[in-house]
This record gives structure tokens, sequence and C-alpha cells, in this order.
């Protein structure tokens, strides 16, 4: 298989398990975001498949070949860090030229492949410069064209926007994923923020503690997800988890025919805030004790007995206030079970 496929990864320094049996494959020409919180493994994964660190097992087979054992500057891999790692003395010219001259390509060769580069990434006007004189938008762009004139098999970034303002991110995203599918280029992105996740990756991992929680597309991963923590780490707002008492199929708390059996006991339950639907009539009342305006939507939070569930409501907030009474309702095809234990998601049947 071209693209990348890892086999059963382990990585522990000084005996702490950091990646433990890790395997995925990705095709060639995906996008893979890795998304978890910190200390996960996210740029330790980054770091074994680059070559700067060895993993104690396993493989990392790249375009057919194992890499496991070579070189960093063998694998033709390419990574962006998130401070960018500019040359602060260099031009930009500069700085995309010296992982060419360390390569030892001729001075014809290197100002062909710096200028095309530079324009395939709307920098001509900026070779001149020197990074203290570029925008963090600009400076992100030379940094990713560093990358690109190795012409690598495999580009790899580490969160690479954390350090970009919310706007800036967002048209980042969009150059990234444009430039990508552009070159049809197999690439790795790592990051903790759930809506780069959602919005770039061609396929997600959610990485928990150094193993694989799930992987999948972003809309298996939102709408299926495998475990509580997968539902709760995506999703804005989050995903309202309760406890739940089930007995003959019926939840207790909603008072709601399950549709399906499940033995009797306590069940962790969500529903996500988009599934919630405000209802004057609902099968729940409740007060609403929080209320967020976000512009095209409000969010609400409604205190029902023991129990507040976040919901969306697609409207300019207007018509609420805290402590008002309001209805729910929820359509049981939309609710998730999980073992209340392990969280791990049930999917009984009928």
């Amino acid at each position: 298989m071209s693209g990348l496929v890892i086999e059963n990864l382990t990585k522990s320094f000084d005996g702490l398990m950091v990646l433990e049996d890790f395997s995925l494959e990705i095709a060639s020409g995906q996008l893979l975001v890795v998304l978890g919180p910190s200390g996960c493994g996210k740029s330790t994964f980054l770091r074994l498949i680059a070559g700067l660190e060895q993993p104690d097992r396993g493989k990392i087979i790249l375009d057919g070949r194992d890499v496991t054992a070579l070189e960093p500057q063998k694998r033709r891999t390419a990574m962006v860090f998130q401070n960018y790692a500019l040359y602060p003395h260099m031009t930009v010219f500069e700085n995309l030229a010296f992982p060419l001259k360390v390569a030892r390509l001729s001075k014809d060769e290197i100002r062909h492949t710096v200028t095309e580069t530079a324009r395939l990434m709307e920098m001509d006007q900026l070779l001149d410069r020197r990074p203290a004189q570029l925008s963090g938008g600009q400076r992100q762009r030379v940094a990713l064209g560093r990358g690109l004139v190795r012409q690598p098999s495999i580009f790899l970034l580490d969160e690479p926007l954390s350090n970009l303002d919310a706007a800036l991110r967002q048209r980042m995203r969009q150059e990234i994923v444009a430039l990508q599918k552009k070159l049809n280029i197999t690439m790795v992105y790592v990051t903790h923020d759930q809506v780069e996740a959602l919005t770039m990756a061609d396929k997600i991992v959610v990485l928990k503690d150094g193993h694989i929680h799930q992987c999948g597309s972003p809309a298996e991963i939102y709408d299926d997800p495998e475990d509580t923590f997968v539902a709760s780490f995506l999703g804005s707002p989050a995903i309202n988890l309760f406890d739940d008492d089930i007995k003959s199929g019926k939840s207790h708390f909603w008072g709601l025919d399950l549709g399906f059996q499940l033995p009797d006991g306590q069940y962790t339950l969500g529903i996500r805030p988009d599934h919630l639907k405000l209802n004057e009539n609902g099968m729940l009342r409740g007060r609403i004790i929080a209320l967020e305006y976000i512009g095209a939507r409000s969010h609400l939070k409604i205190e029902t007995g023991e129990l507040a569930f976040t919901v969306i409501d697609e409207s300019d907030g207007k018509n609420f206030e805290i402590g008002q009474q309001a209805g729910l309702d929820v359509d049981r095809r939309n609710i998730l079970i999980f073992e209340k234990k392990t969280g791990r998601r049930l999917r009984p049947t009928g």
C-alpha cells in the first residue's frame, strides 16, 4: 500500500509508556489528523515518523518502504513545527533554499525549486524579507514552503496554527487543505483542536494515553463515537452525558422506551446539544440557568431536576432569558448508550 503504514508502534521514555501497539494505515494523498489532549503521544508519533525518535518496537512503512531504522534525511519526510523554526538571519529565499543546499543541489536547481515553491505558496513578493518582517500567517507559509522544496513523500505538521489568532487560523486551515489537495500529498496533522480536526481531516485518529480510541472520518467520529471519551472530546458545545437507570428497555430519566432491550441496570446516556429540541410541550420541563448568544445561534443550559442539559437554539436568543421555563424533546434514535463502568459504546438491537 502506498502512503503510510504503522505496525504495532511502541515508545516509552524512562519506563513511561507514551505509545503502545499503535497501528494504522493512511492512503496516499490522505490528510490524517491526530487529535487528543496534551501529553497523549501526538508529537511523539510525528517524531517517530520523521526519524527524530526511534521506537522500542514496531514498523514505519512509507510508500511501501520500511523506514523504521533510516536516518531522518533519508526518509523523504518534511516537518513543520509549532514555532515555525525559521532562521531569523536569513531571507525567505535563503530559508527555503537551506534544505536544498544541505542536499547539495546545484545553484540553478535551488533557484528553480525555490522560485516555483514561492509561486505555488504565493510568496513571490516575500523572498527578500527576513522572518521579523513577516506576519504570523506569512511565517507559517514560509515554514510550509521550506518543507515542500524537499518534495517529501509525507508532510508532518505539529500544531502549526496554535500561535495564530482565530481569524488567521481559519484562513490557514483552508490554505493547508487546498495545498494538500492540489499536491495530492500525504499529510499527518497533529492538534488538540477539534475544529481543526473536523474541518480539515479525511481521517481522524483520537488518541488518549498513547492508545487509539477511534479512527474514522470526521462524520463517523462525531456521529458514531466508540466511547464517552471520544463523544465528549468532539463537539462544541460538549455532548450531554448523564447516568440513567434502564429497566425493560425504558429510560427512567426520559420516561422513554428506547426501542431495544438491555439488561436492567445503570448506563451512561449521551445526547448532543443539536439533537435536543426546544418544545413548550416537551417531555421534560426545566429552567434556563445560562444563556450564551453566539450570533447565528444561542446555547442554552436548562436545569431539569438534578441535571442540566445544553441545547442549541438556531435563533438570536432574544426570546429567552435566565430563569425562564422551557420544555425539551428528544428523538430516541439520537440517544447514545455507553457502559457506565468502562465508557464503551453499546449498540443494542431491537
